[in-house]
């Protein structure tokens, strides 16, 4: 019988719906046909959850290390006997400190290869700051970790993919950071994802403009001009299918984006206000151009509904399932 893939799943802030979404993804049966779960966590936070969600069908085989993981059950690491103090909702100093932990432990153990694969559940980027932890999310952690700089938050949805040129940058420094060099670099990560993750041959990507109308050939911005249009075209040279730039707002209005393996954004909100509407509860966030596979479920922490028992696993879970694709993509074509 084929091994299944450990997939390591980062418990994220303990006083959001981190635990809510494991536990209740993990209670799908389906999940352990074809993967052995490997949580970092602690025991007392899963305890503290379960009574509090009222879940007394679930329960977890704590281990003490990833080899110990068993397959068919919902394997948990834990990280300290400690008692921590759950406040729901609410941001704190040791639910930073406890998200951190569990990530600079699993991310051992994937360099380690005792496990095959990490999602990591959601963290609060102030909370989580500390000597240990210098970096605006989990894309720049793991960028650092693997010293790879050519990477890319990509997200990922059953009917769309969305990249982004920059990640977690304030819109007034776009124009200090937004190059052709920058963007071609985008484009190329982009594309070479395509193709080894997601096995797309020929993949065609969409570049979205930066200002309005794809800047009125000059007269709302140059930088379509000066900066997008050459990285394009130097892209197209390079043999990679790169169209645009497009409007942003008719490009998604009018369903154009169907007619692409993945789109390029050029910031945050440009890209991920419109995946969020059309993904639903299924998106999830990669980071493509790593030498691992690290997936995360595409929403955050949700303080204002933690212990409400409302939480939906489906991101979770897709991000479960991403890994495992992307992981086997990889297989295949090596």
């Amino acid at each position: 019988m084929e091994q299944l893939y450990k997939i390591g799943i980062t418990h994220g802030d303990l006083n959001g719906i981190s635990y809510e979404v494991i536990m209740k993804a993990l209670a799908d049966p389906k999940i352990m046909e074809i993967c052995t779960p490997v949580v970092y966590g602690l025991a007392k936070a899963a305890s503290y959850h379960r009574k509090v969600l009222e879940m007394n069908d679930f329960s977890f085989q704590f281990v003490k290390n990833a080899q110990q993981s068993a397959p068919k059950k919902p394997n948990l690491i834990n990280l300290g006997d400690e008692e921590v103090k759950i406040v729901l909702g609410e941001s704190s100093e040791v639910g930073g400190k406890m998200a951190s932990l569990a990530l600079n432990v699993a991310c051992n153990d994937l360099k380690n290869k005792a496990i095959d694969a990490i999602v990591t559940a959601p963290i609060h980027k102030h909370n989580i700051q500390s000597p240990n932890f210098n970096f605006a999310g989990h894309t720049e952690f793991f960028s650092a970790q693997f010293n790879v700089q050519n990477t890319m938050m990509l997200m990922v949805a059953e009917n769309i993919k969305v990249g982004f040129v920059t990640n977690h940058i304030p819109i007034n420094e776009m124009g200090k950071v937004l190059t052709t060099e920058l963007v071609l670099r985008k484009i190329k990560i982009l594309n070479d994802s395509l193709l080894k993750d997601f096995l797309c041959t020929h993949p065609k990507i969409a570049v979205l403009a930066l200002n309005p109308h794809a800047g009125d050939k000059g007269l709302l911005g140059k930088e379509e001009v000066n900066i997008l249009k050459p990285a394009i075209n130097q892209a197209f040279d390079q043999n990679i299918n790169a169209f645009g730039p497009f409007p942003a707002d008719g490009f998604f209005a009018s369903g154009q984006y169907e007619q692409f393996d993945a789109v390029l954004a050029m910031y945050h909100d440009q890209g991920m206000i419109p995946f969020k509407l059309l993904a639903y509860e299924g998106g999830v966030n990669f980071t493509a151009g790593l030498p691992i596979v690290r997936t995360s479920p595409a929403h955050g922490t949700g303080y204002d509904i933690a212990g409400k028992n409302i939480a939906s696993p489906d991101s979770l879970r897709h991000a479960i399932y991403l890994a495992i694709d992307i992981l086997n993509n990889r297989k295949a074509i090596q």
